[in-house]
């Protein structure tokens, strides 16, 4: 399935009807698949390829030496997580991955930083620490420019998430599925789940294997070009517009059998906000055809129920 692509280069134009064009085609694909591709989004194609190219070599490591980068007590939010740590909400079947997490870097005195556990610096492949930097915060840019295009297609203040998202806890997510050698238990992955975040920014992952949950009931494969990026809502988002915008069901399939000797590698970036951000539902979203249907919780006290749900939080 081609999941609809819109061009990011359309909002920052500057010309007020492309800009206009470009919001109303996000919204209507958030509201109807909650997938789109976004071309022109701004990542440069050089860094995406350094960081593959150094994640490959960071789980190319001894898991002697992987280990050394699982830090207890974080819940998984920066460092290494060994393979089949985490499962989805609901699924007791471990995914079938292994992946190394990169947050926020405070750098302007901001006192949430407090907040933050520190980044875990690799010292075997160096290199990728200032990569992973560097990747964040397009991502950020990027992920800025399309909250600032929904809050407008929500009939906001186009910056009404920019304070949110301001040093906000976001997380970059390096994930690596590792080359299949018994029959496994299941087809799946990584079981099917929806994204906890306010949006999630997927450049290509190495293999195919994604698929979304369509509103008719069938699993779809995503695929995207190279010079694309796939962004979905999570359900941060899909609280906030008391379900106005839908966080898509997705998750990841075992390759055909013939590429069972292959490794997948993923990287999302999970776009979050500060964790005092109130997600009650915006009072535009609610009606009497559409009642509040979640109750008021801050983006902290959400996030904090949802990692306890997956087993990365005791």
């Amino acid at each position: 399935m081609a999941i609809p692509v819109v061009d990011l280069a359309a909002f920052l134009s500057g010309d007020p009807q492309r800009k206009a064009a470009f919001v109303e085609e996000l919204g209507k694909a958030y509201e109807e698949v909650g997938f789109v591709a976004v071309k022109n989004h701004g990542i440069p194609d050089e860094l995406i390829a350094h960081q593959y190219e150094y994640v490959q070599q960071f789980f190319a490591l001894p898991l002697e030496k992987k280990l050394q980068y699982e830090i207890p007590g974080l819940a998984g939010q920066r460092g290494y997580t060994s393979f089949g740590r985490e499962h989805a909400k609901g699924s007791e079947a471990p995914d079938l991955k292994e992946f190394f997490q990169y947050g926020q870097t405070v750098e302007n005195g901001d006192p949430i930083k407090s907040e933050y556990p520190d980044n875990v610096m690799v010292r075997e492949v160096e290199p990728l620490n200032k990569t992973l930097f560097n990747a964040y915060r397009n991502f950020e840019k990027s992920g800025r420019a399309l909250l600032q295009a929904i809050a407008l297609y929500l009939g906001l203040d186009e910056n009404y998430f920019d304070s949110h998202i301001a040093n906000g806890n976001s997380i970059l997510r390096c994930i690596h599925y590792p080359p299949i050698t018994n029959e496994p238990k299941s087809a799946i992955r990584a079981e099917q789940h929806e994204d906890i975040n306010l949006i999630t920014l997927l450049v290509g992952a190495s293999a195919d294997g994604l698929q979304i949950l369509t509103k008719q009931g069938d699993w779809v494969n995503v695929t995207s070009l190279p010079e694309q990026i796939v962004v979905n809502v999570g359900d941060m988002l899909q609280r906030l517009t008391n379900n106005k915008l839908r966080s898509t069901t997705h998750r990841v399939v075992n390759p055909p059998r013939e590429h069972w000797h292959t490794s997948r590698f993923s990287m999302p970036f999970f776009l979050h906000p500060r964790s005092e951000m109130s997600l009650a539902c915006l009072e535009s979203c609610i009606d009497e055809t559409h009642p509040k249907a979640y109750p008021d919780a801050t983006a902290g006290e959400y996030l904090d129920e949802r990692l306890r749900e997956i087993g990365l939080k005791k």
